[in-house]
């Protein structure tokens, strides 16, 4: 991988003079957070093109590090980009996918300040999105929860919580992600996307404006089709949107529904090792060429010799179904107090599916198992592959409340949450039939056998307490709880036999419940002058234990009833203290072409205890699956600070700048059989220390121009930090353009734009898959430079 740093870099930071975006005027004042969180956070409209009230960051008026990102600036990014994407662009985030939308869940990473995807709290509207797992068992992603062009704007805190957000996960932080309302006046908004790899997106959205007493509503659907990069794996499908709102002097009541129905073609990492000689760029899948398929294997059915565990599949897919809806009402009892309550329902079907060869990993002893005696090829379909599944159901309600009383200069919230999720797991394996070969797009039917099937009980239970004091009408003092009960049971329709699960005797059955009744939270919020605040914050959080039968970093994935038994006596749940310190500004000034800066510095430390990980994994291939012993490995400490700035010059162009540097540390060894894994001292992998973020934007008249450079420093690619991926930086364009139009047209609005990513054809590692002291690790490609064009009419 060659350097990506030399020139580019400094090129942006040098200012890029003469390509940006949209900048919001000098004037505007930054949201408050408390009010953003409290509503929608939606009044962006839907696909429209920046204007004056648009913001690329705006801070809120928090004692936590809080940014935000509008929606019509995600849309900028790209239309139809995943929300969890479009964040890449603030403070701390480090966001890597395979594919230009992030769409692609199954190669997806996330970092922010050293903590990974899972150790984070995700919202939409407030109702919870679980923790983001690929393999799915309590939530969904944002970009199947709400239709990308539907999102009003997306908060992030980075270092903790707000205490009211419902999430078991958010160890590290959170990402709420809000829809936009209906808007006030009737329209029907459509916009087409073409491009690159046969790409095809079409969005609609009818909007009916407010009628009778306060009631306004959209409905909006999209279709997306469009080829992987490198193969012809083709991703995409269908969604659909429907908000209501009735809004009137007495409160106001929200009515959201979400349909998304997605196949996503995955990738097969590149495995990473000295004593692997073949280690490709990609290693795109053979389908849909299945003659190819067939004439890759030997007589023998095995795959070549000289590409090692770099063989290539004939397909994998995510295949994903879900519907979302929530029902909630703002209640304004008095002048000083105000309650809210939502009720939620989500459903998914999925599955995750592999297509390949028989012979690879330990399949032949696994097939042997269940076919003793027997030609393997030819009860398999005698095409030399087979297909495996994960299949995946969720089942979840839950409802949230919260009281909000302000008595003299105390604002007082309290509430709670309660969820009760079902859900499953079966691994199942079919025949591909040399003669009628399956395809991505369809789910497998009459499989060969069930090689395991879990089912998990979950009942959530969340309460929290806050004071917010002011003290004086310049300094507020902050001071809450919250209280965390998790009680998770799973049972085993569906054992494997004993051997077809390497180091598992026996799937664990059983209940655990954990507890933390007291998670503090204190805060403070001092206007130092009207322009500038400091910020204090310092909070304990907790994760709570995966309830995923056989996957994942959970107790019901354990080899035996003994170590599910002895986790549930001897493990303790992953628990952070964050201490956050910080200063924001935002003023108008008058310095020439320079009218306004805004900016945020914050320090924050961070001291994670009980770290969870899964150790004496059994090899095997993770086609076939594996054991492990899960076990707390010890501390972790984080320093960083996040530095943003963003230049105004009028309205005409805007400079934001955003570096941040983290340091996080392991501080003690870990076992794993005899053998001791010296990590004391060694930095967190995955995670780089150095990012830099730059967005420049322009508008002359109906023309919109924008770049964005984001650069990721050298991450480690192993927990012993003897391995490591290089430095990138990667640049995008866009460049948009609003048709005049004569008012006797019924076409209200019309844009035009154009958007390259990669701009560079920058090569190197996106994702890294964290390998063990073994020297080996899996990457994924960063994709090329690729281009698309949207029209947008409104009518």
């Amino acid at each position: 991988m060659r350097s990506c740093f030399d020139g580019k870099f400094m090129f942006l930071l040098a200012g890029v003079a003469a390509i940006g975006l949209t900048a919001a005027p000098a004037a505007q004042a930054a949201a408050p957070a408390a009010e953003a969180e409290a509503s929608s956070a939606g009044e962006a409209e839907s696909g429209s093109s920046a204007g004056e009230g648009d913001a690329i960051v705006v801070t809120g008026r928090t004692t936590r590090s809080v940014t935000q990102l509008a929606g019509t600036e995600i849309q900028k990014i790209l239309p139809g980009i995943n929300p969890l994407k479009a964040i890449q662009t603030l403070p701390g985030v480090t966001f890597n996918t395979a594919d230009p939308w992030g769409n692609n869940e199954q190669n997806t990473s996330l970092f922010i300040h050293g903590f990974n995807a899972q150790q984070l709290g995700y919202t939409l509207d407030g109702v919870p999105l679980g923790d983001q797992n690929y393999g799915n068992y309590n939530g969904l992603s944002p970009q199947r929860a709400v239709i990308s062009e539907n999102v009003g704007n997306v908060l992030l805190s980075t270092g903790a919580a707000d205490l009211a957000t419902a999430s078991t996960s958010n160890l590290g932080g959170a990402i709420e992600t809000f829809t936009s309302d209906p808007l006030s006046d009737a329209g029907l908004l459509l916009s087409q996307t073409v491009g690159s790899h046969s790409t095809s997106r079409t969005y609609a959205r009818i909007d009916s404006g407010t009628f009778g007493n306060g009631n306004a509503l959209y409905v909006s659907g999209v279709r997306q089709r469009a080829y992987a990069w490198d193969f012809r794996g083709r991703q995409g499908g269908y969604q659909a949107n429907a908000k209501f709102v009735h809004d009137d002097s007495s409160g106001k009541l929200t009515l959201y529904f979400a349909y998304s129905d997605k196949t996503e073609p995955n990738e097969d990492s590149t495995v990473r090792s000295p004593t692997q000689a073949y280690q490709p760029y990609t290693r795109p899948f053979l389908y849909p060429d299945f003659q190819a398929a067939l004439a890759y294997l030997s007589a023998t059915g095995a795959t070549p010799a000289a590409e090692g565990v770099n063989y290539r599949n004939y397909y994998s897919d995510a295949q994903r179904t879900d519907y979302l809806t929530y029902a909630k009402y703002d209640w304004h009892i008095a002048d000083n107090i105000s309650w809210s309550n939502q009720g939620y329902y989500h459903n998914n079907d999925g599955a995750g599916v592999v297509a390949g060869p028989i012979t690879v990993a330990s399949l032949p002893q696994l097939f042997a198992l269940y076919f003793p005696g027997q030609n393997l090829k030819e009860r398999t379909g005698n095409s030399g592959y087979a297909t495996r599944t994960t299949e995946y159901r969720i089942d979840r309600a839950g409802f949230i409340t919260a009281l909000d009383i302000e008595l003299g200069d105390h604002q007082i919230e309290l509430g709670g949450w309660y969820e009760n999720n079902s859900s499953s797991a079966y691994r199942r394996w079919y025949a591909l039939d040399v003669n009628n070969p399956s395809t991505p797009y369809q789910r497998p039917k009459n499989p060969l056998f069930t090689q395991y099937g879990s089912e998990i009980r979950n009942d959530v239970y969340q309460f929290h307490l806050q004071d917010q004091w002011r003290v004086i009408p310049t300094l507020a003092l902050q001071a809450g709880f919250k209280s965390s009960l998790q009680y998770g049971s799973g049972t085993v329709p569906v054992q494997p036999i004993v051997g077809s699960l390497p180091g598992s005797i026996g799937l664990p059955e059983g209940r655990i419940n954990t507890k933390k009744w007291f998670l503090p939270q204190l805060g403070a919020l001092w206007d130092v002058t009207p322009e500038e605040q400091i910020f204090v914050n310092v909070q304990r959080n907790m994760r709570q234990f995966m309830t995923y039968g056989a996957g994942g970093i959970s107790p019901w994935s354990l080899g035996s009833q003994a170590t599910f038994d002895l986790f549930k006596r001897s493990v303790e749940p992953e628990t952070a203290w964050t201490y956050e310190v910080g200063l924001r500004t935002r003023r108008s000034v008058d310095a020439g072409p320079l009218t306004a800066i805004e900016g945020q510095i914050n320090y924050y430390h961070v001291d994670f205890k009980d770290r969870l990980l899964g150790v004496n994994a059994v090899p095997g291939g993770s086609i076939a699956g594996g054991a492990q012993i899960i076990q707390n490995v010890g501390n972790v400490k984080t320093d960083g600070v996040d530095a943003a700035i963003t230049l105004r010059f009028g309205r005409t162009f805007s400079l934001y700048n955003a570096l941040s540097y983290n340091r996080s540390v392991y501080q003690d060894d870990y076992q794993t059989g005899t053998t001791t894994v010296g990590t004391a001292g060694k930095k967190v992998p995955g995670s780089p220390e150095w990012l830099n973020k730059t967005v420049a934007t322009l508008t002359i008249g109906g023309l919109d121009v924008q770049a964005i450079g984001d650069y990721v420093g050298k991450r480690y690619a192993t927990y012993t930090n003897d391995q490591s991926v290089p430095h990138y930086f990667l640049m995008s364009l866009r460049a948009g353009y609003t048709i005049p139009l004569a008012q006797s047209l019924p076409i209200k609005k019309a844009e035009i734009s154009v958007n390259v990513t990669n701009v560079t054809q920058e090569r190197g590692t996106s994702t890294v898959g964290v390998g063990s002291a073994s020297n080996t690790y899996n990457t994924f490609p960063i994709p090329p430079r690729q281009w698309f064009a949207t029209l947008s009419l409104g009518f």
